[in-house]
C-alpha cells in the first residue's frame, strides 16, 4: 500500500500518521499539507524527514496539476483524504476558502486518482466528512443514520456536503472505488487552539474569561483523536466502496457541561475553586445546531471497531497535561 494521507500536518491527519505508520500494510505513506493556519509540521516530530515510509509533499489541493503529479510519482494506491478548511466561524466570516479547499480540491483530488488508477478494484479513496452535514437535531430526536437526508447549515457544513455528493457521483458515474465517512467531534493532542476545549484550557492557564455561544445547550458527540483514527484504517481495509459510515461514540456533552467539567479538573488540579467565574455568555453565532447525535452500529457491525476509554477520564488527562 502506497498510501496518501491529505491534510496529515493538521490535528486529525497527524494524529492518525503517528497511529498508523508502523503497521506492516503500508510500505509509503506520503503526506499532502499545503501547511495553512491549521497544519504544522511540528505535528509530526519524529517523523517528519526522519521515518523511513514518509515523504512530504508541500501541496496545496487547489493546484490540480500538482495534486495529480503527486498521485502520479507516488503510485498512490489508497487515499485518507483529511484536508479540510474546518473551523465554522471563519466560514461564516469567509465562504470562499472553504469552497476552493473542501470542493474544488477535492474534485482535483477525484480527477487525479481517476486519471492514474487504471484497475479501480486494486484502490481505495477515503472521503473524511463530520456529522454537520447532517444538520441539526432536537434534543429528543433520535441519532442520524446514514440514511439520513444531508441539511447543512453553516457554510462549513455545505462546503462538506457538497464535497460528499461530488463523491458519491463518481462512485455513480466511474465505478470510483471511494467510502464516505462522518465523524462527530473530535478531541485530544495537537488541536487548533480555535477549537473548543483548546480555546477553554488556553483561558483557564490565562484566567480569562471563557466564551460560550448563547445558553451553551448546544450539544454534541465526542470521540477522541485515536480512536477516530483507528475507525479509519478499519474502514480503509474492510470498507465496503461506496458506502458511508457514522464515526461516532454516543457520548453527548452540551457545550456548558463541557465547560463546567474541564473547569472543575482545573480547580480540582491547581488548588483553584472558582474557574466557572470564568464562563462568559456570549452572542450565539449564526445558524448554530442545537444538537449532533449518530447512530454509529453499521461502522461496528462491519469492522469491529467501537469507542475506547472512558472520554472523562481522557478528558480529565488532557486537562492537566495541557
Amino acid at each position: 500500500m502506497r498510501l496518501l494521507v491529505t491534510g496529515g500536518a493538521g490535528f486529525i491527519g497527524s494524529n492518525l500518521i503517528r497511529h498508523i505508520i508502523d503497521l506492516p500494510g503500508i510500505d509509503q505513506l506520503i503526506n499532502l499539507d499545503a501547511l495553512t493556519y491549521a497544519g504544522n509540521l511540528q505535528n509530526l516530530e519524529g517523523i517528519h524527514e526522519i521515518h523511513p515510509k514518509y515523504a512530504f509533499e508541500h501541496v496545496n489541493l487547489t493546484d490540480v496539476d500538482e495534486v495529480e503529479r503527486v498521485v502520479r510519482t507516488h503510485a498512490i494506491t489508497h487515499v485518507i483524504h483529511l484536508a479540510a478548511e474546518s473551523h465554522v466561524d471563519r466560514s461564516i466570516q469567509n465562504a470562499s476558502p472553504f469552497m476552493q479547499t473542501n470542493v474544488m480540491g477535492t474534485l482535483h483530488l477525484l480527477d487525479a486518482c481517476r486519471a492514474v488508477w487504471k484497475n479501480p478494484e486494486s484502490h481505495r479513496f477515503i472521503q473524511v466528512s463530520t456529522d454537520e452535514v447532517y444538520g441539526s437535531l432536537g434534543p429528543a430526536e433520535a441519532p442520524f443514520t446514514e440514511d439520513s437526508p444531508l441539511q447543512p447549515n453553516s457554510p462549513y457544513a455545505a462546503s462538506k456536503a457538497a464535497a460528499e455528493c461530488l463523491v458519491r457521483s463518481y462512485v455513480k458515474t466511474y465505478g470510483f472505488p471511494a467510502i464516505i465517512t462522518r465523524s462527530c467531534n473530535n478531541y485530544g493532542p495537537n488541536q487548533h487552539p480555535e477549537k473548543l476545549i483548546p480555546t477553554v484550557l488556553t483561558c483557564l492557564r490565562d484566567r480569562c474569561p471563557i466564551p460560550v455561544y448563547g445558553n451553551g445547550q448546544q450539544t454534541r458527540e465526542w470521540i477522541h483523536v485515536t480512536d477516530h483514527a483507528e475507525a479509519l484504517w478499519q474502514v480503509l481495509e474492510k470498507g465496503v466502496t461506496g458506502e458511508v459510515y457514522n464515526i461516532g461514540t454516543g457520548d453527548e456533552w452540551t457545550n456548558l457541561k463541557l465547560i463546567e467539567h474541564l473547569c472543575d479538573i482545573w480547580d480540582e488540579t491547581h488548588q483553584s475553586s472558582s474557574s466557572r467565574q470564568l464562563i462568559s455568555h456570549v452572542t450565539d453565532r449564526p445558524g448554530h445546531d442545537q444538537r449532533y447525535a449518530i447512530d454509529a452500529s453499521k461502522i461496528m457491525r462491519v469492522t469491529g471497531c467501537g469507542p475506547c476509554g472512558d472520554s472523562k477520564q481522557v478528558i480529565r488527562k488532557l486537562t492537566v497535561t495541557g
